[in-house]
């Protein structure tokens, strides 16, 4: 809707605007003579409707009139470089005048729909911190003058890094949703997926569009197996592999293979890469730990993040054994970066459990609980701390 509505005012406040009063009015309508067959069209037509008439009221139509023609009611001889609404306003949204952490959180709050706290989350700051960072950004657009115009597709590649990037905290946030009852928000991480998919259809020869997508069809085809019946979580060595969607699978192989024909691998296919070892291990004490390690040495070196060192340290422990390990993650405490950041104490928990010490595991497991919202985390942390008595 935001995107469908944006077209119209090219302001991006006006059009939050008009999708809100949409809302209020679809609230009130729909009470008196039920919900429409097709609700999503009638509130974005409601949206246009107001923004329209907003526009008319500000007594800017005569001004604005260029812009509110509709696509199909200017002839063309030229297809548009991005046939998707949503996939158009992440460009627009990744504007290279913007800083790159205000473009990728505007464009997962506004575009995505994802709450301040889960983008937040995902950067590793206080919410208050990132509904500031938001905030700027939008005045910053309105005080430069930017435009909400679709980049031509000479301008496309710039701004990839920045788009890959707010796909790819969709579906994290749909992976593991930081706050919710259930393990997985299978909406928003579909959306990524269909995002992704987009990204590669509209620029077939990027090898990190390649990348990105096939991690996600990696993730997504263990999807099912992550929990049990009851909604616990199961760790990666519990999981039925019989499961998994081989097709899935398979599709993420041969688009590793053309990203990696395309020229040196990036942080997208190499994270692709390690997904789909794992996947193709016959179990989990038979994947190839020495290989993992080695791709994650690369991973660092091409994306320093300490996300990827602790990662890395996981692996480290089924190479080099807990203490080397532990060693790792130690480091990245000191660090600081990973402050607030709930797997580090969680990896922690475990190495200290594996290594026979225990009460020291105990408090890194608590530790663990004080910053894990997601309910299903919080049950399986549990679980592993009771079962340390």
């Amino acid at each position: 809707m935001l995107a469908a509505t944006v077209r119209v005012t090219r302001d991006l406040d006006l059009a939050e605007d008009a999708v809100q009063e949409a809302y209020v009015s679809a609230l009130a309508a729909w009470e008196r003579d039920g919900v429409p067959d097709r609700p999503g069209a009638w509130l974005t037509t409601a949206a246009r409707r107001v923004a329209l008439n907003a526009l008319a009221r500000g007594k800017t139509l005569r001004t604005k009139l260029p812009l509110l023609l509709e696509p199909e009611a200017v002839p063309s001889e030229e297809p548009e470089t991005i046939p998707d609404d949503r996939l158009r306003l992440v460009f627009i949204c990744c504007h290279p005048a913007l800083a790159r952490e205000a473009q990728i959180a505007l464009t997962l709050r506004l575009v995505c729909g994802v709450a301040t706290p889960d983008i937040a989350h995902a950067f590793l700051v206080g919410e208050s911190a990132m509904a500031a960072r938001i905030t700027r950004a939008k005045k910053k657009i309105a005080a430069a003058g930017i435009p909400y115009v679709v980049p031509d597709r000479s301008e496309l590649p710039e701004r990839l890094d920045a788009v890959l990037t707010v796909v790819h905290l969709l579906a994290t946030t749909g992976h593991v949703d930081p706050s919710g009852e259930q393990l997985v928000r299978v909406e928003l991480f579909e959306r990524a997926l269909d995002l992704a998919r987009m990204l590669v259809a509209l620029l077939p020869g990027e090898r990190e569009a390649l990348g990105l997508l096939a991690l996600l069809r990696v993730h997504g085809a263990r999807a099912a197996t992550r929990v049990d019946a009851r909604g616990r979580l199961l760790r990666l060595e519990e999981q039925d592999r019989s499961r998994w969607d081989r097709e899935a699978i398979a599709e993420a192989d041969r688009l590793i293979v053309r990203s990696l024909k395309a020229g040196p691998p990036g942080r997208f296919t190499l994270q692709a890469a390690i997904a789909a070892l794992h996947a193709s291990a016959p179990s989990y004490a038979e994947t190839d730990w020495p290989q993992l390690l080695q791709l994650y040495d690369v991973l660092l070196r091409v994306w320093p993040s300490p996300v990827v060192a602790l990662n890395r340290a996981v692996v480290v422990a089924m190479v080099r054994g807990e203490d080397a390990a532990l060693r790792e993650v130690e480091a990245l405490e000191r660090d600081g970066r990973l402050d607030g950041y709930r797997y580090l104490p969680a990896v922690k928990a475990d190495l200290l459990a594996r290594l026979g010490r225990h009460e020291e595991a105990g408090e890194a497991y608590r530790a663990a609980l004080a910053l894990t919202g997601n309910e299903a985390e919080r049950d399986f942390l549990s679980r592993r701390r009771e079962g340390l008595r």
